[in-house]
């Protein structure tokens, strides 16, 4: 699919993708722009609500993020056998503190005694702009400068009566992120580990509602399309292969439902990345905030049996930063808490990305990082980050991430009379005379962060317990075919924002190829270089999948949908997507 390029101008891409919105959701940030754009937003997947509660909390606080005693063991022995790999001191072998290792990597070709500095980050105003423009102004000024994100402050013209003050009803995106804790807002993220977030404490309807209303504004603020105008509008929706077929089908019910948009087509995250570098056989590894997946793709199709996905991505990298700093206790005392304040996972997502990185020798480097506290200005801490090649090499060794376990959904998400796909697995569940028919669907082949519910033990494990080299692996030689395998051990592409590791590319090459058995008759390895920037190949292949108008009967109209829904027999497909092909077809709309 090299002609894609040359086939593409510019020119078409302006003209047919001027009413096409492309949206690649993920747990962590949503991409999503008008095809004609060069690049999309990439905006934070959160939404913060005003509560009547003093002060905010975070959904997810309900999550257990504890590590016992046993993970802490086997976290410190992961570190070991990657800092003899590394060829860096041991846990027990660590340097004296406040002291520099004598020999020090460079960062990015830096002097590591060269600080960078970052600008900190400042609290978001939560409230409305007031009416007099002297005071919405006074207010704007404090709320950028970070001196104060109450308007109660700093007026010195005029006094503001309680009643003047309106707190606003949502705050979405990376303002979302930066509220204070003391501030009365809940901060939820509809979708985490590449599911619907859905919890005892997170209804359907609730995430729902909250996917609607951060969509709608993105629609509003960032693309300037109002609701009365999106008929004229098709969306594009990249969804990744962790999704459910019923999950999916929610999906197109928002996009086509309540957004309004005139028609909508489902392509699958990794075909889609597929065509966003121009290939048409490779092993997508998409290296996401909160998940990994992987599935190999062969002439532009789908490989269904070589999907598996892994819990861990990014945050748990910068998690594990964390935790590596404060075990050698480089990291400053105060209170850092990735859960309870975002805008802290903000601050060491930043770190992360600027400093960690793959290679051997120690790695130390000398930087500021922000404490946040309450609603006060930032306070800079000059610090010491040591081992910062150890955290991104958790990708192979997952034991020194320690990935948070995250609830499973009320048994009642799973009461679909609905859900009409085929088994794309062909598992025939075993029955239990407690549990009603209804409750052993035909399909969902697989989701991994449900399967420890009795009704699905008889699924296959899809989720991996193993790293990320074992499951490139384990990928490409389950299609069984040498020739395939061949081909795709040279062709693998890693996407997502963890794909621009520097050092990543070398280390996958590396570790793939030793874990390869040595009965199979494969001597090279290579990950292919990315045409575009990893975080944006699979919207990307989006724009190219809609603008080439690929298989037009796979597009559903809004009218189709509302009033008829997709039936059994009908010749619309969607071809692009494993879990949404085949003769039983498509959803019928609720």
């Amino acid at each position: 699919m090299d002609y894609l390029k040359s086939a593409l101008p510019s020119q078409i891409i302006a003209e047919r993708g001027s009413n096409l919105v492309v949206i690649n959701p993920g747990s962590a940030s949503i991409r999503i722009g008008l095809a004609s754009q060069d690049t999309p937003f990439n905006i934070p997947h959160c939404i913060a609500r005003h509560t009547k509660q003093t002060e905010g909390n975070v959904i997810d606080q309900m999550l257990n993020s504890h590590v016992v005693p046993e993970q802490h063991k086997e976290r410190e022995k992961a570190y070991n056998t990657i800092a003899s790999l590394l060829k860096i001191p041991f846990l027990d072998e660590e340097a004296p503190i406040n002291s520099f290792p004598r020999k020090m990597g460079r960062v990015d070709g830096h002097s590591p005694h060269i600080i960078r500095k970052h600008l900190p980050f400042t609290w978001t105003n939560v409230y409305e702009e007031a009416i007099d423009s002297s005071i919405s102004l006074e207010t704007s000024s404090k709320g950028e400068t970070g001196e104060s994100s109450d308007p109660k402050e700093g007026t010195d013209s005029k006094n503001i009566n309680a009643s003047e003050i309106k707190f606003k009803e949502f705050i979405c995106g990376d303002e979302a992120l930066r509220i204070s804790p003391t501030e009365p807002y809940c901060i939820c993220r509809p979708i985490r580990r590449g599911h619907l977030n859905i919890s005892q404490h997170y209804s359907v309807q609730q995430v729902l509602d909250d996917l609607h209303t951060i969509w709608d504004w993105i629609l509003n603020e960032k693309l300037h399309i109002p609701c009365n105008e999106r008929n004229m509008y098709s969306a594009v929706l990249v969804m990744p292969e962790t999704f459910d077929n019923r999950e999916i089908k929610e999906i197109i019910s928002l996009v086509l439902g309540e957004l309004c948009f005139g028609s909508a087509v489902v392509h699958q995250e990794g075909i889609a990345a597929v065509f966003g570098n121009g290939l048409s056989t490779a092993c997508v590894v998409n290296i996401g905030a909160q998940v990994t997946s992987l599935i190999c793709i062969e002439d532009g199709g789908a490989l269904p049996s070589t999907a598996k996905t892994l819990p861990f991505g990014g945050e748990d990298i910068t998690r594990g930063l964390l935790w590596t700093q404060r075990h050698h206790h480089t990291w400053p005392q105060i209170r850092t808490d990735v859960i309870r304040k975002p805008i802290d996972l903000l601050m060491l997502n930043q770190l992360k990305e600027t400093y960690c990185e793959i290679k051997e020798e120690e790695l130390d480097v000398i930087a500021v990082v922000h404490s946040y506290e309450d609603k006060g200005p930032p306070v800079s801490h000059k610090i010491r980050l040591t081992a910062l090649n150890v955290p991104p090499m958790g990708l192979f060794y997952p034991k020194l991430l320690v990935p948070d376990v995250y609830p499973p959904p009320p048994r009642t998400w799973f009461h679909d009379y609905e859900d009409m796909l085929e088994d794309t697995w062909h598992i025939d569940f075993s029955r239990r005379s407690d549990m009603a028919d209804t409750f052993y669907p035909n399909v969902n082949g697989g989701l991994p962060m449900w399967e420890s519910y009795p009704i699905f033990s008889a699924k296959p494990r899809k989720e991996e317990k193993v790293g990320l080299a074992e499951a490139i692996t384990n990928c490409i030689l389950s299609t069984g075919r040498i020739d395939i395998q061949r081909k795709l051990f040279c062709s693998i592409q890693l996407t997502g924002g963890v794909a621009l590791t520097s050092g990543l590319v070398a280390a996958v090459e590396e570790r793939v190829l030793h874990a390869i058995p040595p009965n199979e008759a494969i001597d090279t390895v290579e990950v292919l270089q990315s045409r575009t920037n990893p975080t944006f190949v699979s919207w990307k292949g989006g724009v190219i999948l809609g603008v080439l108008d690929l298989g037009r009967d796979a597009w559903i109209s809004r009218e189709d949908w509302i009033h008829n829904g997709i039936h059994v027999g009908s010749s619309k497909k969607y071809k692009d997507s494993y879990y949404l092909q085949a003769q039983a077809m498509c959803y019928m709309n609720s």
